[in-house]
């Protein structure tokens, strides 16, 4: 079963916080390359197999540095993110493009690149092409609509979802692209987020492959490449199991078998692009307790809020909370978590059991390695922490630092007032 550990004592936190004040997040280097290595692994079978990692989790090109060190290359969704790729020095058909409502500039600076394309919309195809081109390579997302059950309330029902093509648009859509003269072509879908059922993305599996044989007998466009998307959920509470990976693949690998191999559509490269499994587990918020507050409730209050870590706010997503130096006293107390913002929301715990919490404590909040950062913003004038890393030898790297009132006011002309 899972279990809340923590890659570094109190002492060593302390020590860092001595020089890089709270709140921070800091990053497990060398957890996020031995979980890279064990997705290679677990789809080692595949003849090429491509993890393009979600930017939008970790949009840090330090972590996309380290990941392309792993193999891995970068999925995209915008111009900012095609640029962190390119710093990163990820270029060509090690990104994967995937965006929607797409302007301009966006889809030229992926064919500058070498990106490649994956068109949210049939009507995107006459876009595309009079602002950008048509590419060598072109890729579609799949969105199976009631033909697929399942979703949440982060991604949405299929049915409900705004992305992607129906069945009948997707072919409709090769049909258009074969004839303006496209030869390599790829099929992408993402239905589900955070979800810990492997069966789930077997599932998934089946349904892509069945419409790689489709597409093959009634339009004779064999599939180059499969991307399944994302979605593969962490254990963020105790005692939830980590998707198996290895149970994934061979699952994955029985249909290859039964619908690709058996059709003759062999070989089929096959593509994840997982954000929140990668990074996730690794990802740690460290705050301090400036307040405690008793009125109908006990309030704990950290000098963190939800520009630092959004998930609880606005998912009433669950987020372990470690009370350094207390790790074994009995949880016999009962708080929420606040932070500063002026939104009731503005929360990381409610009823939480913890051990008695004092002014001055540092409360780690796990699990913040994807999603956590990225989904930061200035709200009340809250401004953004820093980013550390912390490498397999023990030291610390400072991969982004935390904002100042200044970088809140670049944008402004006081001159003018």
């Amino acid at each position: 079963m899972s279990e809340k550990r923590l890659p570094f004592t109190r002492e060593q936190l302390l020590e860092i916080i001595r020089e890089y004040p709270t709140p921070l997040h800091i990053y497990d280097e060398a957890a996020i390359r031995a979980n890279a290595r064990k997705l290679l692994e677990a789809f080692s079978w595949v003849s090429e197999f491509k993890e393009f990692f979600a930017v939008k989790a970790t949009p840090n090109p330090y972590i996309l540095k380290i990941l392309k060190e792993e193999g891995f290359g970068a999925d995209c969704s915008s111009l900012p993110e095609l640029l962190l790729a390119e710093r990163a020095g990820i270029y060509g058909e090690e990104i994967m493009f995937s965006s929607n409502d797409t302007p301009a500039g966006e889809f030229i600076k992926a064919r500058e690149l070498g990106a490649i394309i994956n068109l949210d919309d049939i009507s995107h195809i006459e876009y595309l092409e009079r602002h950008a081109g048509i590419p060598e390579v072109i890729c579609f997302r799949y969105n199976p609509g009631p033909l697929r059950e399942g979703g949440n309330a982060i991604i949405g029902n299929p049915e409900e979802s705004k992305y992607g093509l129906t069945r009948k648009q997707l072919l409709d859509a090769y049909k258009i692209m074969q004839n303006k003269g496209v030869k390599r072509f790829g099929l992408h879908t993402m239905v589900i987020s955070n979800e810990l059922d492997p069966d789930y993305f077997i599932e998934t599996a089946n349904m892509m492959f069945d419409l790689v044989v489709e597409i093959y007998r009634t339009l004779d466009i064999k599939v180059e490449f499969v991307n399944f998307g994302g979605g593969i959920g962490i254990p963020y509470r105790p005692g939830e199991e980590p998707v198996d990976l290895f149970y994934l693949s061979r699952g994955i690998k029985d249909a290859y078998e039964k619908k690709i191999a058996a059709n003759g559509l062999h070989p089929l490269k096959l593509a994840m692009e997982s954000g929140r499994m990668i990074t996730g587990p690794y990802g740690y918020l460290a705050a301090t307790v400036i307040h405690k507050k008793e009125i109908y409730k006990n309030y704990v209050g950290l000098n963190a809020c939800m520009s630092n870590l959004m998930r609880p706010g606005i998912y009433g997503a669950y987020h372990h909370i470690t009370v350094m130096g207390k790790e074994d006293w009995p949880h016999g107390y009962i708080y929420d978590v606040t932070g500063s913002l002026c939104e009731n929301n503005d929360k990381f715990a409610i009823n939480r059991k913890l051990p008695m919490v004092e002014i001055g404590d540092i409360l780690v909040i796990h699990d913040t390695g994807a999603h956590g950062h990225a989904m930061g913003f200035n709200y009340n004038g809250k401004l953004r922490s820093a980013e550390l890393l912390l490498k397999p030898n023990g030291g610390v790297e400072v991969i982004r630092r935390a904002e100042t009132i200044e970088d809140y006011f670049a944008t402004l002309d006081f001159s003018r007032l």
